[in-house]
């Protein structure tokens, strides 16, 4: 039989392993027989209630519960949002306010929080979803009327304009990605995974599908844990964990604060990262600690479910240097366009273009909003013959001499200074490699025409200055120095540029 959707990978893999742990987490270890059973069991209230092709909004601690929460939702024929419970209010709203979920499903602890932000929507507890058993001629009839162009998910970013965008992911879309990350990186059974992610930040999309694709392990880690480094890493040696896909910001909080120098270590055979550029400086720690595991450099954006672009780190390299961002995943062709949309080619070392999307891991555009779907979904300008979707990330990249993709910044993080252009990206990385500089971000004043560095680490700001001023031109010095205690994150655990721009708006 044809696997075509999530829950028939994941009625296999139940099959399969049932007795095997799916999803831990702090509280309670999930057997894929006993997530089967749970979700069959949401799924069969929500039929109950009548819903099909709806939203459904999960308002859950990131936990085994949760994900048993979304897989009720695909099993009946709906979709999900995760919605973090360590959310703003204000952030929830703005999100209901574009999604009108039908339902909220949450926990009897969060039950009244719900209750206040819901609306009309209808609040139901897990716990009650839990007691009656599910009807399970119902259940297998709604999945099998599920095809793989159905969403599976719809995951909100952050907007230019303040009000999140919800990425709109088909049940193809996740398959094709997350089948491509196992089959590249022989994934099975055998593998158990720390999550650091949160469950609406798309880089946990590896962490909760792949053990139902591939009978895998999910430790789902609790977030004050990458506080204490230290602890961090006993935690994973006992549970096993052997593979992470975290944020570079988290594999810096750990380098940083000698989270690698504990005597005993968990067996790492694969470290993956994405979201973010990852410091050659924090990354060479981690190869020392690890010579035997593969490091990946994955990079995309959630409008291509996570990851359209991997570079598998094969050398050495210098804390000065940037690492590439290599070549197409599977199945995904990637475009890099002129301004005047032209293609460029490998052979154009150099020549910087947009990095723009091809291919099933697309998403299906931007939940209730078409002019924003219009304008970043569109026509293949290569393509006049028929109908073709690209994504045009905003994303500026170039071949090297190797044919590998680097990553030179946003199209908005290119400033007009002194009469030059800039990347500020080129910054931070001239700043990172510097001794006693953990983390740095640049923000640029346009109104006062300055450039805002701000770091944490140990050097002070006369000597950033210096070291600073050996590796840019004269034009690129940031006109400010901020020396902070700790980099403001945001909630996906990236450095938080808006916060850093009100510092400068205050300033």
């Amino acid at each position: 039989m044809a696997l075509t959707t999530v829950t028939d990978y994941l009625e296999l893999t139940a099959a399969k392993f049932p007795a095997k742990v799916a999803f831990a987490d702090a509280t309670r270890e999930m057997t894929f027989s006993e997530l089967r059973t749970e979700a069959r069991r949401v799924a069969s209230v929500l039929l109950g209630l009548g819903l099909h092709h709806q939203p459904v909004a999960v308002f859950l601690d990131k936990s085994a519960v949760c994900i048993a929460a979304f897989l009720g939702a695909l099993y009946s024929g709906n979709f999900y949002t995760p919605l973090d419970t360590a959310m703003p209010e204000s952030r929830i709203q703005k999100i209901l306010t574009t999604l009108q979920p039908a339902v909220v499903v949450t926990d009897e602890a969060h039950e009244d929080a719900a209750k206040a932000f819901a609306g009309e929507a209808k609040v139901l507890t897990y716990e009650a979803m839990m007691r009656p058993a599910a009807d399970e001629a119902a259940v297998d009839a709604a999945a099998q009327q599920v095809i793989d162009t159905d969403i599976c998910y719809v995951l909100f970013t952050s907007g230019s304009t303040g009000t999140p965008k919800g990425v709109i992911i088909s049940q193809r879309s996740v398959l094709d990605y997350v089948c491509w990350f196992a089959d590249t990186f022989c994934i099975d059974a055998q593998n158990v995974f720390g999550n650091q992610a949160p469950l609406y930040f798309d880089l946990s999309i590896q962490d909760v599908y792949l053990p139902i694709i591939t009978g895998s392990m999910t430790q789902l880690l609790p977030q004050e844990l990458f506080s204490f480094p230290a602890k961090l890493m006993k935690i994973l040696l006992e549970k096993r964990v052997n593979a992470i896909m975290w944020s570079p910001s988290a594999l810096c909080v750990v380098a940083n604060m000698k989270g690698l120098r504990v005597k005993e270590r968990p067996d790492l055979c694969l470290v993956a990262f994405c979201g973010e550029i990852m410091p050659v400086k924090q990354l060479n720690l981690w190869r020392d600690a690890y010579p035997q595991a593969r490091f990946i450099n994955l990079y995309g954006p959630t409008e291509a479910c996570d990851a359209c672009t991997y570079y598998v780190i094969d050398r050495k390299y210098s804390i000065t240097e940037t690492l590439p961002i290599g070549k197409p995943c599977k199945n995904t062709d990637i475009l890099l366009l002129s301004d005047s949309d032209k293609k460029i080619t490998p052979d154009e070392i150099g020549r910087i273009g947009e990095l723009c999307i091809r291919g099933t891991s697309l998403a299906c555009g931007y939940y209730a909003d078409a002019k924003k779907t219009q304008a970043a979904f569109v026509q293949n300008p290569l393509n006049t013959a028929y109908h073709e979707i690209i994504y045009r990330t905003g994303d500026l990249v170039h071949y090297n001499e190797r044919g590998e993709l680097m990553y030179d910044g946003r199209k908005d993080f290119q400033i007009k200074h002194m009469g030059y252009r800039i990347e500020l990206g080129e910054i931070e990385t001239a700043a990172g490699s510097l001794a006693g500089v953990d983390a740095n971000a640049c923000v640029y004043d346009a109104e006062r025409d300055r450039i805002h560095i701000f770091y944490v680490g140990k050097t002070d700001e006369e000597t950033l200055k210096h070291g600073l001023a050996q590796l840019v031109p004269h034009y690129m010095m940031p006109g400010a120095i901020h020396h902070l205690a700790a980099m403001p994150l945001n909630l996906n655990g990236k450095i938080d540029r808006t916060a850093l721009k009100e510092q400068v708006k205050e300033a």
